[in-house]
């Protein structure tokens, strides 16, 4: 029934381990720590919330409301927009997005001179149209849970939570 959520939750977990590249390049070098990174984020990150938010779409029961032509139209623009920001940001970072390294640096340039977290901002767009687009229970809780995952990596809580707890 909510067995969407388990891979929801692993895809986001893996993909906030993957901000600790510095870490990860500190304790095994540089190179095994970018390869650590590109792993979790990009093969067990992302794939698997993305699964996660595919079994929740299949595993809807009903709708919440009655889809229309603008509702759909709607939903549709918001995955659009998401999606050409997400783009525009990944063409303005390229290689970083994919394999993250020490010596990356903040980017000022283009979108980035817009919005400072263009490719969560595409991704909070998406996920709204999503549920615009499938308003049902699990996909509406699918959607606020990458929500939350989005505000508590912008807060940078994994970070956080991690010297704290190694703080000595």
């Amino acid at each position: 029934m909510y067995w969407f959520v388990i891979p929801l939750f692993l895809g986001f977990t893996s993909n906030a381990a993957s901000a600790f590249t510095t870490l990860y390049s500190e304790k095994w070098r540089k190179a095994r720590g970018t390869i650590l990174s590109i792993i979790l984020r990009d093969i067990t990150g992302i794939p698997v919330w993305a699964a996660g938010f595919v079994l929740a779409i299949r595993e809807s029961s009903g709708f919440l409301y009655r889809i229309s032509l603008i509702t759909k139209l709607t939903a549709w623009l918001l995955i659009l927009a998401g999606a050409v920001i997400i783009i525009i940001a990944l063409i303005n970072i390229r290689i970083k997005a994919a394999a993250p390294s020490t010596e990356d640096r903040i980017v000022k340039k283009g979108i980035y001179s817009v919005i400072r977290h263009p490719v969560h901002s595409g991704t909070f767009l998406e996920f709204a149209g999503l549920f615009v687009l499938q308003p049902s229970l699990q996909t509406g809780l699918a959607s606020v849970i990458g929500c939350m995952r989005i505000f508590v990596f912008l807060l940078k809580l994994p970070i956080k939570i991690f010297l704290i707890l190694t703080i000595k």
